[in-house]
């Protein structure tokens, strides 16, 4: 049987550093003084250094953070239209951005399928074709895009990757996870609200792959679902940009699930009959610290394990599902190094349902 492999990735963010803007921004929309509060403990505990957007942060002489633009302007914020045009003005910048940091000279003309997964703009001709056009793509390869899924679209476009590989060993498969999470602010005084807008940035990923035996080798693929936990995590549309819940409770139902999971340890289970330990590398979606701390207190995992996705929190924020394609890129670039190669890896990234997506791989 053919094993599909990730042979590289590119990544590319947007060139301004938005997260203290933001910050302040933010400090200006807050009524209260308890939640005040609670904001900025929670800006110190957040694991978030820098996150990046397309829109250029200003400090206006009576010290409102602000973009150059004004598109975000209180009382005036922009309507769905007016964010899904944005979209389609950067979304090609940032997707090209991802595509040079991959390097396609001598691929281009071999890709046989463009895999592209977002959940923050919609257009059409879809970003798929745009992308096939700004790649110099052949006009023929076959376009699949996963849309709306959320955070664990990475592993999603993956699935199709490896399925497309087996298939026909022959295939070249580009997988392109493009997330504007910037152009959905919203103008709010809900501080749930707000701490959910604190952890996201802009991001994108662009990954080959193919039968080459070089990267990282996908084994095989698992989902499970956390019962009565469809409200959990929410992404709908709305008049003024898309519109996320992230519940409270969201960090506490993964870490009893995944518990759970270590102590069932059947076939049947997410980690499919086997031992934590049984893995020496560990690529779980930074959606944020409090999901990275239930990821590692559920399945009980070393204090070391997840700094590869710490580390993409910190610099990035949570780009949706580019994130995970990040913290694998970091991995990637350890193989041979600190990651040994034949080490064992466990992929997951969580998200609406409340549903966790994985994948294990080998380091090749």
């Amino acid at each position: 049987m053919v094993t599909a492999h990730i042979n590289r990735i590119g990544t590319a963010v947007p060139p301004n550093d938005v997260h203290d803007a933001f910050v302040r921004f933010v400090g200006g929309m807050i009524d209260d003084r308890r939640s005040e509060l609670i904001f900025k403990r929670m800006v110190g505990r957040a694991g978030i250094d820098h996150r990046f957007s397309y829109f250029e942060p200003v400090t206006n002489p009576d010290g409102f953070e602000a973009d150059t633009e004004g598109f975000y302007t209180p009382g005036k914020f922009p309507s769905t239209a007016a964010r899904m045009a944005r979209f389609e003005k950067t979304a090609p910048m940032i997707a090209a951005d991802a595509l040079d940091a991959l390097g396609l000279e001598g691929e281009r003309e071999r890709i046989t399928h463009l895999v592209v997964a977002s959940c923050t703009g919609f257009i059409a001709p879809g970003i798929d074709q745009l992308i096939v056009k700004a790649a110099g793509l052949n006009p023929g390869v076959e376009r699949t895009v996963v849309g709306f899924m959320g955070c664990y679209a990475a592993v999603n476009s993956l699935r199709l990757a490896h399925h497309f590989v087996r298939s026909d060993p022959a295939a070249r498969v580009l997988v392109v996870n493009l997330e504007l999470c910037t152009l959905h602010f919203q103008e709010t005084g809900n501080i749930e609200q707000l701490l959910s807008m604190l952890l996201f940035g802009d991001g994108c990923s662009a990954a080959l792959v193919t039968a080459d035996e070089t990267g990282l080798a996908l084994n095989d693929f698992r989902s499970t679902t956390i019962a009565d936990s469809a409200e959990a995590i929410t992404w709908r549309i709305g008049d003024q940009g898309f519109d996320m819940h992230l519940s409270g409770e969201v960090p506490g139902r993964i870490q009893r699930a995944l518990k759970y999971e270590a102590e069932r340890n059947d076939g049947e289970g997410l980690l499919r009959g086997t031992q934590v330990a049984d893995y020496d590398v560990w690529a779980v979606h930074a959606g944020g610290r409090t999901i990275l701390d239930a990821v590692e207190s559920g399945f009980g995992l070393p204090g070391d394990a997840l700094h590869w996705s710490r580390g993409v929190l910190k610099d990035f924020g949570n780009m949706s599902s580019a994130t995970l394609m990040f913290v694998l890129d970091r991995i990637m670039g350890q193989v041979g190094g600190n990651v040994e190669k034949a080490s064992k890896g466990f992929g997951v990234a969580f998200g609406p349902g409340l549903a966790a997506e994985s994948f294990r791989f080998t380091a090749v």
